[in-house]
């Protein structure tokens, strides 16, 4: 099935994976590791890596879900006001990923992150004891429909973004946000993943090798994060790092 792949390949595109599985479930931006394994490494297109993507965020996402849901970290009814929107923008970006360039959103990526990262380090107590802010929940909604957008877009810093959004203006302790970040993505990768099948983007064969390490690395997380006690200060630790490298990763 991968006889045209090298053993480094295959070892690579599992390794990633597994990589992107951890750092996607207790943070975000695991895509800015599977995205270039796939465009420079296995040598997909980038539409088609976006697309192809998609399978190994899928296959975490199912996992964590299921995970964080068994060890009662988050319900599905209980944050309406975060998934609808998210869901519904999330199908807007997939019409744009179809239809526009990514390299214009890249850009836009990085200048947004480097504004987070000043966010995150100007007050890391809010993100371990977070509180409820007065905030409109209809300029929440809108948010959350701007964060679905990028999300089916392109998906790489989308767990940033929503970590953001969700523990600073809703309130939502971080591991409990990470929680309900998965299963957000989850639900609108589903429709994504059939979409972009349908427009052949995606390499089924290839996105198999990385799901194999991103399940196994969301499964190990989200169990280690639902019972450790001191996870919200290594999720704070993890997003922080994780920024920093993308930040440096772009401009440098």
């Amino acid at each position: 099935m991968w006889n045209d792949l090298s053993f480094y390949q295959i070892l690579i595109a599992i390794g990633g994976g597994f990589l992107a599985g951890v750092i996607n479930t207790l943070a975000g931006n695991g895509s800015a590791i599977t995205l270039p394994i796939l465009m420079f490494v296995l040598g997909l297109p980038p539409n088609v890596a976006n697309g192809t993507n998609r399978i190994g965020v899928l296959t975490q996402g199912i996992i964590g879900s299921t995970t964080f849901y068994k060890h009662k970290m988050f319900h599905p009814k209980a944050h309406p006001i975060v998934i609808i929107p998210v869901f519904l923008g999330a199908m807007i970006g997939m019409w744009l990923a179809i239809h526009v360039s990514p390299t214009a959103f890249k850009q836009v990526f990085g200048y947004l992150l480097i504004i987070m990262l000043f966010v995150v380090l100007a007050h890391p107590r809010r993100w371990l004891h977070p509180t409820k802010k007065p905030v409109s929940p209809w300029v929440q909604v809108l948010i959350m429909i701007g964060l679905g957008v990028y999300g089916g877009f392109i998906q790489m810093g989308m767990g940033i973004f929503f970590l953001a959004t969700t523990v600073l203006l809703s309130g939502i302790h971080i591991i409990r946000a990470n929680a309900l970040k998965v299963f957000v993505v989850t639900t609108y990768t589903l429709v994504l993943l059939i979409v972009f099948h349908m427009k052949g983007m995606v390499d089924w064969r290839i996105g198999s090798l990385l799901a194999i390490g991103q399940g196994a690395g969301g499964w190990m997380t989200a169990h280690w994060a639902s019972k450790y006690p001191h996870a919200d200060v290594w999720a704070y630790r993890l997003l922080l790092l994780t920024m920093v490298w993308a930040v440096v990763r772009i401009f440098l």
